[in-house]
């Protein structure tokens, strides 16, 4: 890891509970030399577009920087640090793949959640619950969000 950069670590264990093999890639690298150019994640890594896995990284909700270096062929190229993570509250939450509540979406695209501590006695209940009721946890999950919103939304 490039000594210049301090990461929280609250910061290093969400960077660690990415499972995805495209940003774990892009993450794991940075976090071991400090950044990650376009031209390694081609040749190293062989993603035929390098720019789609840093993306994946910022629809996580970690944060990128984008710089320029010299590539091997003397080509200006784009190269990969994390942003400035000093002000960001670390949390699955955030990102595209988070559960964003808009008046504006029509469709949630994924339902991502972290469980970690307790929060895991939490899930294996859920988990029985749908079990029990026939149900996959997604779906299930859906519906306890929808019926608390629409709980909430009589109230106002």
């Amino acid at each position: 890891m490039d000594n210049s950069q301090q990461l929280p670590d609250d910061f290093i264990k969400i960077c660690q509970s990415v499972t995805a093999k495209r940003p774990r890639a892009v993450i794991d690298h940075i976090m071991q030399y400090g950044f990650v150019t376009t031209e390694e994640l081609k040749e190293t890594y062989g993603y035929n577009h390098p720019p789609r896995a840093a993306r994946d990284v910022r629809e996580l909700g970690i944060p990128l920087k984008t710089f320029r270096v010299t590539g091997s062929d003397g080509r200006k190229i784009a190269a990969y640090k994390f942003g400035d993570i000093s002000n960001v509250r670390f949390s699955r939450v955030s990102g595209r793949t988070g559960l964003i509540l808009r008046c504006d979406m029509r469709q949630v695209r994924r339902l991502d959640l972290l469980w970690q501590g307790d929060e895991i006695d939490i899930y294996e209940r859920l988990k029985q619950q749908a079990i029990k009721l026939d149900k996959e946890i997604p779906e299930f999950v859906k519906e306890i969000i929808e019926k608390e919103l629409r709980r909430h939304s009589d109230s106002y």
